[in-house]
C-alpha cells in the first residue's frame, strides 16, 4: 500500500464563498485517477463529521515529501 492525498475542497453551508482544501491521507492501492473513483465514501464521511462544510470537488495526489501532514 502506498499512502495517498484525498485532497477535498470544502466550502461552508451558511457562507458558500468561504472556502479551504482538506487533506485526508490514507493507504491505498490504487492510482489517483482510482482514488477519484472511490473517494465518494470518505468524503461523505468527512462531511457527516463536519456537518457545517460541504464538499465541492475533490482531486488524488501522492504526499509530496516536503509538505507536513
Amino acid at each position: 500500500m502506498n499512502p495517498i492525498d484525498l485532497v477535498v475542497t470544502v466550502c461552508a453551508v451558511l457562507s458558500p464563498a468561504t472556502c479551504e482544501e482538506q487533506h485526508l491521507v490514507f493507504n491505498y492501492f490504487g492510482s489517483p485517477r482510482q482514488c477519484v473513483m472511490a473517494a465518494p465514501p470518505y468524503i461523505a464521511q468527512w462531511v457527516g463529521e463536519h456537518p457545517k462544510w460541504q464538499a465541492v470537488r475533490w482531486r488524488c495526489e501522492y504526499p509530496h515529501p516536503n509538505n507536513k501532514a
